[in-house]
């Protein structure tokens, strides 16, 4: 079930060692039954990263090498062997996270890079933008001022982007834009040190937040109203994420 594999990656890759990497020094030694867990994860990000999904989004379009998926099985992976101490996890399965980490990182390089359209693709083999790939730099697989992330960003905002409103992928027609996404793209432009253009994003969606701050699932472009699911928790995660990136990027400006 393509569902199940993609809700393994994200759920491996962020929910559970990612947060586990964020905490670390509030965790100390982990729990057998907590580092058990941990460790089975990784080894399934491991077995399974190769297998086509549904994607983020879980489009009707068939399973596919969605690069946003295989970037969570990294995650995992990446999180899985700078924890292993703490997880006490044997030898040989930090070997193993870590070739395995690396093969999925060189696809990622590989495969999820087009040059037709100049840009990190949603697929591996497509031309189709996805803004969820505005997540590689997010989750550190690549600094923001990487040429290929900054122009899979310009690219994004080229053929995606209204005003900093952003659809979700190529050919989304009358879809809303997902606030999500516009978040994204500020966050990478803040660490990329486009502290000036990652706050006009960063205004131009949050703008549409209603009198009690709350923001929606999506905005419909053409009359600027809040659509989709309200209040959408996922957008408020995107809008403290953005903010803090862009904080974040003005102290270093001024040191």
């Amino acid at each position: 079930m393509p569902q199940k594999r993609l809700h393994h990656a994200v759920h491996l890759g962020i929910t559970h060692l990612e947060c586990a990497w964020i905490l670390r020094d509030q965790l100390g030694d982990l729990p057998p039954t907590t580092a058990d867990f941990l460790i089975s994860a990784a080894d399934r990000a491991a077995a399974t990263w190769r297998e086509p999904d549904a994607g983020i989004w879980e489009g009707r379009e068939g399973d596919r090498d969605y690069l946003t998926s295989k970037l969570m099985c990294w995650v995992a992976l990446d999180r899985a062997v700078k924890l292993a101490t703490q997880m006490d996890a044997p030898g040989e399965k930090v070997q193993r996270w870590e070739t395995v980490r690396d093969e999925v990182r060189a696809a990622i390089l590989y495969r999820g890079w087009s040059d037709s359209a100049g840009a990190f693709t949603g697929a591996f083999g497509s031309d189709h933008l996805d803004a969820s790939v505005l997540l590689v730099p997010v989750m550190g697989f690549l600094p923001a001022d990487d040429e290929r992330i900054l122009a899979t960003m310009d690219a994004v905002e080229q053929e995606l982007s209204t005003d900093g409103l952003v659809q979700r992928w190529t050919g989304a027609g009358d879809e809303g834009a997902f606030v999500i996404c516009s978040y994204w793209l500020a966050t990478g432009r803040a660490m990329a040190g486009q502290v000036e253009r990652a706050r006009e994003i960063f205004e131009a969606v949050t703008g549409h937040a209603n009198d009690l701050g709350l923001l929606s699932e999506e905005i419909n472009i053409r009359e600027r109203t809040l659509i989709g699911n309200f209040p959408q928790g996922l957008s408020h995660i995107g809008l403290v994420d953005a903010a803090w990136a862009i904080a974040q990027a003005e102290d270093a400006e001024h040191h």
